[in-house]
């Protein structure tokens, strides 16, 4: 894929550089309770698209490293526009293409995802402005990080994940190229900071 062409579909926005700003908190990380699942909720404006595809990609790799019986993947939206919808026809058509099949159906994140999860990653900044808005808690509300924070291999033109809803095939591509680099770090990224609890 040509990289400098997919950069002309959004450009990168001017947040920090600084791949520690945003990171979720090491230490909420390593007190979390080995028994119970470790809940990641992805999350963007719809949940349509980005979200599930992160949830889909996510559960992949999570699989793939034989850790399932520790996590529990799931996503949601900032809007209820979509709710019960299945992703956008695009998305899952590119995904297939890839090995995954988004059979989520659209829901708004709620109160109790808030709660229940321990840790809420969004896709953009628009998104995470959305969350900490709902934040009711100091503890919900550093439970929030942007996945930008974890993409590494197209971060010179990207430190987010763009909504490829009015885009061509392209936008749809890219967003799995950064999801797959951005997953797999931040896997790398959790099991490390519990390992060293």
């Amino acid at each position: 894929m040509n990289v400098a062409s997919l950069s002309s579909l959004q450009p990168k926005n001017n947040q920090s550089d600084n791949h520690e700003q945003d990171l979720p908190d090491k230490v909420f990380l390593r007190n979390f309770v080995p028994m119970k699942l470790f809940h990641i909720i992805f999350i963007c404006l719809g949940n349509i698209c980005r979200s599930p595809a992160a949830q889909a990609v996510m559960q992949k790799i999570v699989d793939k490293r034989q850790l399932s019986d520790r996590f529990l993947i799931d996503s949601a939206g900032i809007s209820a526009y979509h709710q019960g919808e299945l992703p956008d026809r695009r998305m899952r058509v590119h995904a297939r293409q890839r090995g995954y099949e988004l059979t989520h159906h659209s829901r708004p994140v709620t109160f109790s995802d808030l709660d229940q999860a321990d840790l809420i990653v969004a896709m953009d900044q628009a998104n995470v402005d959305a969350l900490h808005n709902l934040a009711a808690t100091p503890e919900q509300d550093r439970k929030i990080t942007p996945i930008g924070q974890f993409i590494r291999l197209l971060r010179r033109h990207y430190d987010f994940v763009p909504d490829p809803y009015y885009e061509g095939s392209e936008g749809f591509e890219l967003v799995l190229d950064l999801l797959e680099d951005a997953c797999e770090n931040l896997l790398e990224y959790i099991l490390k900071n519990q390992s060293t609890s």
